[in-house]
């Protein structure tokens, strides 16, 4: 916890110094008054005031966890780095069950296709131009077994760059065309 108050912070102070008064806590060799809410923090902790932080970054979490596999307890971790052991807790356990501690970011619906499905959409796009959307949507749920509308498969196809799935791609140049557009473009060459 950080404890502000007339812009004084304190940290790191054990409950049982002797040389600090009851309501005080020793900041850089002053005494600092702790206000209301924060003495009852430091009463119920018992043990120390941790510094307030939103998120912890990569580089720390695997700091803690290395701590914690040389073998130490959570509570020394807990008060070397300055953070709350009930964070320290979570990240072990986390750590246990996944095998990792990367935060995880769930926003929004969960997505109907797999990486694999929106692969398979794209090769079979690309292999056959001429497809629509409607007719991706039927073979991907007759190859995966996976339905989505033909909306899912114009967006997904718009990720990586398809995006009109109409069976014109452009018309095709005859001879004619190839040697008066060659001609045009050896007249006006610079």
């Amino acid at each position: 916890m950080q404890i502000t108050g007339n812009h004084q912070m304190a940290r790191l102070v054990r409950h049982n110094d002797e040389s600090v008064r009851e309501g005080y806590i020793r900041n850089g060799g002053k005494e600092v008054k702790l206000f209301t809410s924060a003495l009852k923090a430091f009463q119920c902790n018992n043990r120390i005031v941790m510094a307030k932080r939103k998120h912890l970054d990569g580089f720390l979490r695997g700091r803690i966890i290395g701590r914690l596999e040389c073998g130490r307890t959570q509570l020394e971790v807990s008060e070397e780095l300055g953070i709350a052991q009930s964070v320290i807790s979570r990240l072990w356990q986390r750590f246990q069950d996944y095998g990792n501690v990367s935060r995880c970011y769930s926003i929004g619906r969960p997505r109907v296709t797999t990486p694999n499905e929106d692969r398979y959409l794209a090769v079979t796009a690309k292999r056959n131009r001429r497809s629509t959307a409607s007719d991706l949507s039927r073979q991907l749920s007759s190859a995966t077994g996976t339905t989505v509308s033909r909306q899912t498969v114009y967006r997904r196809l718009g990720h990586i760059g398809l995006y009109a799935r109409r069976p014109v791609r452009c018309v095709p140049l005859t001879a004619t065309h190839c040697r008066l557009r060659l001609a045009w473009s050896r007249e006006h060459a610079l």
